[in-house]
């Protein structure tokens, strides 16, 4: 009888796994229970070209539905996985089925945070489907007011898009300074000057406390008393994994689902990629779960192939991007607030990039329209070279040589 391998999770890691699993010759029965009435597909554009009305939501699928259907890979899509019962290798949907399987993956992604008691108001929105996507960008009309909670990534696409849409847009960010958990202060000062300068009205220390309807608007208290009024208020403030199958399936769970270098999580047969996987990553030596679609689609082929019977390791150094206005803002690492910061380029002209040490040891990179330093520091990173502070600090070394550069140690830890 042919096996039977089941992923849960229609976005790009979902998606990503099965097709890996068809294009390594696997032949057996393929299903991807998708919580959404929709096949697999992308998510960045929702708070980018699908916000402004640029990009038509079927442009964000991974791939056409005949792919899928070439391929014999069943879609069930508006269904959610309930249960996963890892001894009898089944798991359990919410429209009654049962579904047997000899292989499982879990790609169930993240929820967005939501602030107590404002999820069901009028007005107020989080960001995470093609349906918030449009209902979001259905108010976002010229002169509009736009409160966006958080400044973050998503809270930040959000607010540049309804500016370039000619909304006035609050942001409101907790911090002192935007992404201050992981970012070094000058560079959340740099993010945040970005905003200001294009016309948003970027608070920080402003902890909001409670939103209340206001005739047709809303408006956002903080805990300061200041009041905030909006048409329309999108709440940014980070997301959670999507963990209640793994937790009440009894796998082990601690910041996400926890699981080895290989995506395997604590069950046999059940491996877990992408939002909700919290792995070990051996080239920096430490577990984290990376919040990225890169990371999703990447993981996503390494799961298949061990699902398959392999030992493929997964060994990358974070990288995640944003596009926010003109601007393509990239991270690579792992990066501190209290990494020490070298600045690169044309800061005033917004081309520039920062390269992160620390204790003297390159870890990481942001950039700003200068993404072939970015390039350059994952792949030192990678290949953990020994780079010579003098050449990272010198802003005329040319990191891409420096990359390319063989006769470079390798750190004595390297494997």
């Amino acid at each position: 009888m042919d096996q039977v391998f089941v992923i849960v999770g229609g976005g790009v890691g979902g998606g990503t796994a099965a097709l890996a699993l068809r294009a390594e010759g696997f032949e057996g029965r393929v299903v991807v229970v998708c919580e959404e009435p929709r096949a697999p597909y992308s998510k960045p554009p929702l708070s980018k070209g699908v916000l402004r009305g640029e990009e038509d939501a079927s442009r964000t699928a991974l791939r056409p539905q005949k792919w899928f259907d070439d391929r014999k890979i069943e879609l069930i899509t508006g269904v959610a996985a309930t249960e996963l019962d890892t001894d009898g290798h089944k798991v359990a949907l919410s429209d009654g089925t049962q579904l047997g399987y000899d292989k499982l993956l879990l790609a169930t992604g993240g929820r967005p945070r939501q602030l107590p008691g404002t999820s069901h108001l009028p007005g107020v929105f989080t960001l995470r489907t093609v349906e918030d996507s449009q209902a979001i960008s259905a108010r976002l009309t010229p002169g509009a007011r736009v409160v966006v909670v958080g400044g973050g990534f998503i809270g930040a696409e959000v607010a540049a898009s309804a500016t370039q849409l000619g909304c006035e847009v609050t942001v409101l960010e907790g911090l002192s300074t935007p992404l201050q958990r992981v970012l070094p202060p000058v560079l959340g000062q740099i993010y945040m000057r970005m905003h200001r300068e294009r016309g948003v009205t970027f608070l920080t220390d402003v902890a909001s406390t409670d939103l209340e309807p206001d005739g047709d608007g809303i408006i956002a208290h903080a805990a300061s008393g200041e009041k905030y009024p909006a048409d329309v208020i999108v709440v940014g403030i980070g997301m959670l994994p999507n963990d209640d199958l793994a937790v009440r399936a009894g796998l082990e769970v601690e910041n996400g689902v926890v699981v080895d270098e290989q995506c395997r999580t604590s069950a046999p047969d059940v491996f877990a990629i992408g939002d909700i996987a919290n792995s070990p990553n051996p080239i920096l030596g430490e577990r984290m779960r990376v919040e990225h679609w890169q990371n999703a689609q990447h993981q996503a082929k390494v799961a298949a192939r061990n699902m398959l019977g392999g030992e493929d390791v997964f060994a990358e150094v974070p990288w995640v991007w944003s596009d926010q206005y003109e601007l393509n803002i990239q991270i690579t690492g792992r990066p501190l607030p209290t990494d020490t910061v070298h600045l690169r380029g044309d800061v005033d002209g917004w081309a520039f990039s920062a390269v992160l040490t620390r204790e003297g040891v390159l870890c990481g990179a942001v950039s700003f329209n200068r993404t072939d330093d970015v390039r350059a520091v994952r792949k030192l990173m990678t290949e953990r070279r020994v780079v010579p502070l003098e050449a990272l600090i010198d802003p005329d070394t040319d990191l891409t040589a420096l990359a390319n550069d063989d006769t470079l140690p390798l750190r004595k830890d390297h494997a």
